[in-house]
């Protein structure tokens, strides 16, 4: 078969066929009587072989080596070729993402492009200087999707306060990945998303944030409740008592309740979940003291009451504490 059928039913250029000749890869077994390169089946069926092989991201070389060396192994060749793949498909999805955030900051012109690029890369350097700077100084909005990533992956805390007020400036348009990543394998990251959310001022943050409650993630659970506690939501009360129970943050727990006590129909409400945790047995003497402590700021007669029993205690740390609270109560 001469080489312009075999290009014809193979898909292989004449000029590429004749570069296999040049190289060794595949000579034409034979010539016609007027000097024409003439194919055999065998030869067309190395040609098959070596497109296959090229298709794997072999290199002519490579292809060569394992078509006519016989100790050639396939192992080694194949792992490095798939760690090749691996950088290369990491490589443009990186490049794809890097023009989806530019495509959604929808820049006016080349120069907004460029500012964005140089954001974008800003955000990725190692000194965490320039990376707040970015966010703080940046002269275009910062893409929502890299302040996502940003934030969740920032373990500097003066660049993570500058990211979460970028996000919060952006309103609702970061909430949804902020919320996956309630679901991250990883508990710093969990834990970066329910404070970021913390921030954003929206209804619908409250009601990612209510939702949080029930996450499997204890951290989470409670970053929600004080920012729930903040917010005047009384599903966080539960959440805020264990707190000052298990000495987790529980002043601010007990400032959260305070907040939440302000509204009279959930002061008596408050002080009921404190007092029943207050029962003797049901907790330690330290946690007792603590949710003696957390009344304090809670109106009404039903904290007036429990007090007055408590001024009675066993324990004498509680009923001090007690009578202490009773007497600036009559003093107001």
């Amino acid at each position: 078969m001469l080489i312009g059928d075999v290009a014809r039913r193979s898909g292989v250029s004449a000029r590429m066929l004749r570069h296999y000749d040049t190289l060794g890869l595949v000579r034409p077994t034979g010539r016609t009587h007027a000097g024409y390169r003439e194919y055999s089946s065998e030869d067309i069926r190395r040609i098959f072989h070596i497109e296959s092989l090229r298709s794997l991201g072999l290199s002519l070389r490579e292809v060569g080596r394992a078509l006519d060396e016989p100790g050639f192994t396939p192992s080694v060749l194949v792992d490095d070729l798939i760690g090749q793949t691996r950088k290369r498909i990491a490589a443009e999805t990186e490049l794809l993402t890097r023009l989806q955030r530019i495509g959604a900051a929808e820049p006016a012109g080349w120069e907004e492009v460029l500012q964005i690029v140089a954001l974008l890369h800003a955000l990725g350097s190692e000194s965490a200087g320039k990376r707040q700077q970015a966010v703080l100084s940046s002269v275009v909005p910062v893409p929502v999707e890299a302040l996502v990533e940003a934030v969740l992956n920032e373990t500097d805390p003066n660049v993570a306060g500058a990211l979460r007020w970028a996000l919060a400036q952006s309103g609702d348009a970061g909430l949804a990945p902020l919320a996956q990543g309630l679901g991250a394998p990883a508990a710093d990251v969990r834990k970066r998303a329910v404070q970021s959310i913390a921030e954003i001022p929206s209804g619908d943050a409250t009601v990612v944030l209510r939702n949080a409650l029930a996450n499997s993630d204890v951290v989470v659970r409670r970053y929600a409740a004080l920012a729930l506690g903040a917010r005047g939501v009384a599903d966080a009360v539960p959440t805020l008592v264990d707190m000052i129970v298990e000495e987790t943050n529980d002043v601010d727990a007990a400032d959260a309740l305070s907040t939440l006590a302000s509204d009279p129909a959930l002061a008596d409400q408050i002080a009921t979940r404190l007092v029943d945790r207050l029962a003797p047995g049901t907790v330690e003497p330290p946690a007792r003291l603590r949710l003696t402590q957390a009344l304090a700021d809670i109106p009404g007669t039903t904290t007036t009451r429990a007090l007055a029993d408590l001024s009675n205690d066993d324990d004498r740390a509680v009923a001090l504490t007690a009578t202490y609270i009773l007497k600036l109560r009559d003093t107001r």
